[in-house]
């Protein structure tokens, strides 16, 4: 490498290391942090994103730039990301970088005391600051980078997946649920209903088993730690995991599946190519890519037959009642329950695109200016009962749901479906590559899969762009049709 290269490499990795300071203070805001240190709190995350966009913005990186060259597919893919993460920068002043540090914390703290009391009034002002100050970010960065608006933002939870690449593929899916779901529903109807596992189940037999199955998918907890947060998520850094869940003694599904799908992700973030660690070629390979690794584990995996005929007994051990209720075949009608819900995290396989499609609507009228702050209880009613026939009673069950508007992250929602889709290929390509993967699950051994994983997505680092990502793994792009093949193996058959 050259002198200009090798002084790029150790400023991207400081400013990765501000990066994980965020990240960290993050985690902490969620799971640790008492109400009072949110001003606080915002302010610092206000200063380290300032202070991250003026090591990226500084001039004399452009003359670095300008003469930097690398050798080897990793390090030219590496300056390459440089390119496109200081000309993202360059769209943006520092001052609009840190307000939209400020509003995104402050909305989400709002946020948190409007969401219980379904208090959408309370927390619509500060909506209306972040959506303001996401269309001056969405307008920037259109301007540098010759995206739309709401591309540009897309742009920065997965590259090179535009609004028009999602259009199609939500529209095919959205003609196969009018078919699929009351399809699916009948076939549920006239199986027998699933036994409910009796309680209470301890909080503290929860937390050790989610723990314990965590390690069995081959986290290791010298590098993370599981807490408890309202909003269960993976955080931290890629040797410092933070994973967060929430309990409640009545049930142990939500939970238990929740640290398998944010294992999912940790696995992804410790599996990442150690020699490029604190390079953009080191981070993952964009939201969708990081969302196919949580839905892999938690919904290819997790929910397959295999692996349920082998959790049920360890649940049995672990909570006691009937072990009828722990077959493998009641744990699947449990956990593979089709329902018309309000709720996105609690969606089943079919519905959950539909809830995705919805917010992929509603947030790219918001950033176009076609849907005001004000109408968007309203619209988001309308939009799930055309989806779903269906609508929510109240805003805590409908707008006020997810995190992600009220910290900011717009162009998000599209990375789930897509991940799910591509999670659907890559274990079916994983299937036909391990014939004793499922005989491997059904022993509470997810070693064949993880190796697979390792070296099919997890080491790729962002070598690669997400669709040359999926046809390394699989020998095409991302092809929404396995995705379909696999809920009809599972729900239609």
């Amino acid at each position: 490498m050259n002198a200009s290269y090798a002084r790029l490499k150790d400023r991207f990795a400081r400013i990765a290391t501000l990066g994980e300071c965020s990240a960290m203070l993050g985690w902490d805001a969620s799971a640790m942090m008492p109400p009072g240190g949110g001003a606080a709190r915002g302010e610092q995350l206000a200063v380290l994103a300032g202070l991250s966009h003026s090591m990226l913005v500084a001039s004399e990186v452009a003359d670095e730039l300008a003469g930097a060259t690398a050798e080897g597919p990793w390090d030219e893919a590496n300056l390459s990301l440089m390119r496109r993460a200081h000309l993202r920068a360059t769209a943006m002043s520092a001052d609009l970088v840190e307000a939209v540090a400020r509003a995104n914390s402050a909305c989400e703290k709002v946020w948190r005391e409007a969401r219980p009391s379904s208090d959408f009034a309370a927390v619509r002002p500060w909506l209306e600051d972040v959506v303001r100050l996401q269309r001056e970010t969405a307008a920037a960065l259109a301007d540098a980078t010759g995206l739309s608006p709401y591309d540009a933002l897309m742009d920065a939870y997965q590259p090179g997946i535009a609004a028009a690449d999602v259009e199609p593929v939500f529209a095919a899916y959205e003609a196969f649920l009018r078919d699929a779901l009351p399809r699916a529903e009948a076939i549920q109807a006239a199986r027998p209903a699933p036994v409910e596992p009796q309680g209470p189940f301890p909080m503290e037999v929860q937390r050790a088993l989610g723990r314990r199955l965590s390690e069995r998918a081959g986290l290791d907890y010298e590098h993370a730690r599981l807490d408890e947060s309202a909003h269960p998520f993976c955080g931290g850094t890629p040797t410092d995991v933070r994973l967060t869940t929430r309990y409640t003694p009545d049930a142990f599904g939500q939970a238990l599946l929740g640290i398998l799908h944010e294992t999912g992700h940790a696995l992804y973030e410790r599996g990442l190519p150690e020699p490029f660690a604190r390079q953009p070629v080191g981070e993952a390979a964009g939201m969708a890519a990081h969302e196919s690794q949580s839905l892999i584990i938690e919904m290819q995996a997790a929910r397959s037959d295999a692996f349920l005929s082998w959790l049920g007994p360890e649940l049995h051990a672990a909570f006691g009642g009937d072990p009828a209720a722990y077959s493998a075949a009641n744990l699947g009608r449990l956990w593979r329950r089709v329902e018309r819900g309000f709720i996105r995290t609690e969606a089943d396989e079919i519905t959950y695109p539909a809830h995705v499609i919805l917010r992929f609507r509603l947030e790219r009228a918001l950033i176009a200016g076609d849907l005001s702050v004000a109408d968007l209880p309203g619209a988001w009613a309308e939009g799930l009962q055309a989806l779903l026939g269906i609508t929510p009673p109240d805003d805590r069950r409908g707008c006020l749901q997810d995190i992600h508007w009220y910290d900011g992250a717009f162009g998000y929602f599209p990375s789930y479906t897509l991940g799910a889709m591509a999670a659907a290929q890559l274990m079916q390509t994983a299937r036909a590559a391990l014939p004793g993967l499922d005989d491997a699950l059904g022993r509470g051994d997810f070693a064949p899969l993880l190796g697979w994983l390792r070296t099919s997505v997890h080491g790729k680092g962002s070598l690669l762009g997400f669709q040359d990502l999926m046809t390394a793994a699989t020998g095409r792009p991302l092809d929404p049709s396995a995705f379909m093949e696999h809920l009809r193996a599972r729900y239609l058959s």
